[in-house]
């Protein structure tokens, strides 16, 4: 199981970033594929997560309404940020779960920087 991210960046505040998760090994169908992000001194917090089963997705409050979670095919993720803000900085990580609900990944990937700022 290996995950792959793409698609971080420099971004200007109200601006739209577009970020992938290829994964290679497995495909997404039976897993809940995940956003997580970071910011230094902080701990890792959930973004959101999409049920591949069933095609269920949940948003962290700070993020629902500007981005969206989706599953382009099986072994691709996406997380589509518009509007974003400069506390949205921060490593974006995706992860993985064989699971039909559980989302707390048991795989991540590498971590893309993304960076909101004018």
């Amino acid at each position: 199981v290996q995950l792959v991210e793409s698609g971080g960046g420099l971004v200007q505040p109200g601006g739209s970033l577009r970020l992938f998760c290829t994964a290679s090994g497995f495909t997404t169908d039976k897993y809940v594929m995940s956003w997580y992000r970071q910011v230094p001194g902080k701990e890792r917090e959930l973004v959101a997560y999409i049920i591949g089963v069933s095609g269920k997705t949940q948003y962290a409050e700070s993020v629902k309404d500007r981005f969206l979670i989706s599953r382009d095919d099986p072994t691709n993720t996406t997380l589509q940020m518009n509007d974003l803000k400069p506390e949205d900085t921060a490593v974006y990580y995706c992860g993985a779960r064989h699971s039909s609900f559980a989302y707390v990944p048991a795989h991540w990937g590498q971590g893309t920087q993304v960076t909101v700022s004018s």
